[in-house]
């Protein structure tokens, strides 16, 4: 029986996401979920710790065999197994993908506002920013994302999808037609999916590089078993690099730097893969009732609060700029209501009167979360 409700005491677990702000803060931020690890995980990181040796580890063939069969399960994607690269983490990969990709000096597009580490990679190596933000309603602006390609000939575009901090899930029609304008300006994409498997509603996530060979040739693809299976502490990814040219470029530019895994990480993914479906599922429907909790209650109970319903991911974007905490909501919710969020101008210019929501935990957490909220709104 899995019991999302249960309550678990992290504060003295050493996690961050517990350690950041004063006791008496409810956090509600970093992408880190309070819920139990599935049990097949926990058992399979026991089993691995009877032995008594922690060495470097190493992928095993039976962890890209693994990736492999997910691919295809999940998403009708056929990749081969020397495609998959294992890395120690999302953030490190595609700062590294950028290294592997980019022309001394190119440009970098990013769709704002956006996941905080994207917008600072291109920076990390003498690289320019450039910024396609999305629009109002959170939909591609292309106009915008053309513009911004053509001045980015020789770099990279850093997609997100599922897209942090909107939840938005983009469509196969948007998916091609971002492609599409990378391949004529002559642009490689380094994808971010690492929310692939926490999508609402029966949707399906499509990996952009699955679009064809032609996209497939020119894309490193994150991937991770962290978020969905709540083990991003272990520091475990992997990257799929289809193209055999642009995986040892990849290769040459993770050499040394990021080329060894956790092999706790690298245990806790296989077996998430492998026996961590039902957790997965009876997940995805706790995290879309709180979703859909979340909504009724910002509309009935944040005056001036508005949030378009996330389509993946346990992230919610909370547009303040029509309530009492309009000037810096983030600051507001934590000084009043004892709440930590992520402040919005971390993702970008567009984040201004936005905060960052983690529905990710306990249906009471998130109902005291918000019941601060709602009484600090009222009191003003």
């Amino acid at each position: 029986m899995i019991d999302f409700d249960k309550p678990i005491e992290r504060r003295a677990s050493g996690c961050s996401k517990w350690t950041r702000f004063a006791a008496d803060v409810l956090p509600m931020w970093v992408a880190d979920m309070d819920f139990a690890v599935a049990e097949p995980i926990l058992a399979a990181i026991r089993a691995r710790l009877e032995h008594p040796v922690l060495g470097y580890g190493v992928s095993q063939a039976g962890l890209k065999d693994r990736i492999v069969g997910w691919l295809a399960a999940q998403y009708g994607w056929q990749v081969p197994a020397e495609a998959i690269v294992p890395l120690p983490g999302v953030v490190p990969g595609f700062n590294l993908a950028l290294r592997a990709t980019c022309a001394p000096g190119a440009g970098v597009v990013v769709q704002t506002p956006v996941y905080p580490p994207m917008l600072k990679a291109p920076e990390n190596w003498a690289l320019r920013r450039l910024d396609a933000p999305l629009t109002a309603t959170v939909e591609v602006d292309m106009a915008a994302l053309r513009d911004a390609l053509g001045q980015a000939r020789g770099g990279a575009f850093l997609l997100c999808n599922p897209h942090n901090p909107t939840g938005r899930v983009f469509r196969r029609d948007e998916l091609v037609a971002m492609a599409e304008a990378c391949l004529a300006a002559g642009v490689a994409i380094v994808s971010d999916e690492i929310h692939c498997d926490l999508l609402f509603d029966g949707r399906r996530h499509v990996p952009v590089a699955a679009l064809g060979p032609e996209v497939a040739a020119q894309t490193i693809t994150l991937m991770s078993a962290g978020k969905t299976w709540n083990i991003a502490g272990l520091n475990a990814c992997w990257a799929v690099v289809p193209d055999a040219a642009l995986r040892a470029r990849f290769a040459r530019a993770i050499a040394s730097v990021a080329d060894h895994v956790n092999i706790l990480g690298l245990v806790a993914t296989e077996a998430a893969l492998a026996e961590g479906e039902p957790w997965r599922r009876a997940a995805l429907a706790y995290l879309q009732a709180n979703r859909d909790w979340l909504a009724g209650a910002v509309a009935a109970r944040l005056p001036g609060v508005r949030m378009a319903l996330p389509e993946g991911t346990f992230l919610a974007w909370l547009d303040c700029r029509g309530s009492a905490a309009a000037a810096d909501p983030q600051a507001f919710f934590l000084q009043k209501a004892k709440v930590g969020l992520n402040p919005g101008p971390d993702f970008g210019p567009p984040g201004a009167g936005f905060v960052r929501l983690n529905f990710g935990c306990p249906r009471a957490t998130l109902e005291e979360g918000i019941g601060r909220m709602a009484v600090a709104l009222a009191q003003g």
